[in-house]
């Protein structure tokens, strides 16, 4: 990411480089403690000129909230709000139809000019003298939907270019911090109970110092380090199948620890090489600053969390056409895909130039967010959910 100072158009002190690093960091502390949310979004509200925020993870199959923090909202105001649950549904429709990247911010008065005309915009959004929202979609799974949203009071007018900079900056922050905190079934990790509460996750959890030399690894990581896949320790420090793989994930780990604002935004993960083929896939936790994440463990530097899909190739992909706003065409590039077709290959399946492949590859992977195949078959194969959870698995932490 690059370094530099981004004014809020109607602001009069300037983002530093200080100053992000600092909100990057309380962003990364709400992974171990998922309490400091509504400290977060104030922050992140701060920056970009808005007086009220909230950050809402729903579970699509349940049709119940997985995580919700609020900052600043009137409670009278939100319990007034399943009153306009059919306007609030066609909005969430909408969000999931936008066309541009997963982590791409957008703003209402640009992209839902519809939703002035609602019940909802006149009786509860107007009257508290809201008139735009920032909004960020910052996890889209075929059963789970996450999004980020501010309001904009009157005072400071429309959301600006400057506004929607700021939060693109953010945004693989907040994105990689959810991913990881949903591994943990967005759980509080303390120094105290950091092997109990890690031997419960049945994702691989190692927590590496300096070069990813290993200092604790959960006991689903052990396993796969016993059986050398997808990781594997050399001299007692992180490694993976081969020696391109594990470049790539002490590099990311590396980046970690020298500066967590520059984690590559790009990919939310390393792809690993599984010895049986099997999707996995490393996403890299910051620990050597922060002050929540540092007094994890002494000397810790990363935490590295390994994912493994062991299901089939899924064979219907309407509901990953439908939330991600794919065109019939892209659907049958996608299948492809999936099924491990190179770039020729898939060309000539679908009878169209290998140009045209290429330019509908990109189409999908704006649209779902990555960069490069082995992360988008990640995506899609994603184990949903890799908790073991307790027998009252309805009740979540809010």
């Amino acid at each position: 990411m690059e370094q530099q100072q981004f004014r809020n158009d109607a602001a009069r002190q300037p983002l530093t480089c200080e100053c992000l690093s600092d909100l990057i960091g309380l962003i990364y502390d709400c992974t171990l403690d998922p309490t400091l949310w509504p400290q977060a979004i104030r922050a992140v509200g701060d920056v970009t000129n808005c007086f009220a925020g909230m950050l809402v993870v729903t579970d699509l199959d349940r049709s119940e909230a997985r995580l919700a923090h609020i900052w600043n909202y009137d409670p009278a105001w939100l319990a007034r709000l399943p009153e306009y649950a059919d306007d609030l549904a066609q909005i969430e429709k909408k969000i999931l139809s936008l066309r541009h990247g997963l982590g791409e911010p957008g703003t209402a008065s640009r992209e839902m000019p519809e939703a002035f005309e609602t019940r909802y915009f006149n009786e509860w959004v107007k009257p508290q003298g809201i008139i735009d929202a920032l909004t960020l979609v910052v996890m889209r799974q075929a059963d789970r939907l996450g999004t980020l949203s501010f309001s904009r009071h009157e005072r400071h007018g429309l959301v600006t270019e400057g506004d929607l900079a700021v939060l693109r900056l953010l945004a693989p922050h907040i994105r990689r911090t959810l991913a990881i905190s949903d591994l943990m079934d967005m759980k509080s990790l303390e120094q105290q109970t950091l092997g109990a509460t890690l031997d419960s996750v049945t994702v691989g959890v190692v927590i590496v110092a300096k070069e990813g030399r290993i200092l604790h690894a959960n006991e689903t990581a052990r396993r796969m380090i016993d059986a050398r896949s997808p990781i594997l320790s050399s001299g007692g420090y992180l490694a993976a199948t081969t020696s391109q793989i594990s470049e790539e994930l002490l590099s990311a780990i590396a980046i970690a620890q020298a500066d967590e604002t520059r984690v590559p935004a790009a990919a939310m993960g390393v792809p690993l090489e599984d010895t049986d083929h099997q999707v996995a896939v490393a996403h890299i936790l910051p620990l050597a600053s922060g002050h929540r994440r540092t007094q994890l463990v002494s000397q810790a530097t990363a935490a590295v969390f390994i994912t493994r899909d062991t299901a089939a190739p899924p064979t219907d992909l309407g509901t990953v056409t439908r939330l991600f706003g794919l065109t019939p065409t892209e659907t049958r590039q996608l299948e492809q895909l999936m099924a491990g077709a190179t770039l020729s290959e898939a060309a000539a399946a679908l009878r169209v130039s290998e140009a045209t492949a290429r330019h509908h590859r990109e189409h999908i992977f704006a649209k779902m967010g990555v960069s490069r195949q082995a992360d988008l078959v990640s995506l899609v194969r994603r184990l949903v959910p890799p908790i073991r959870l307790p027998k009252d698995n309805g009740r979540r932490q809010a």
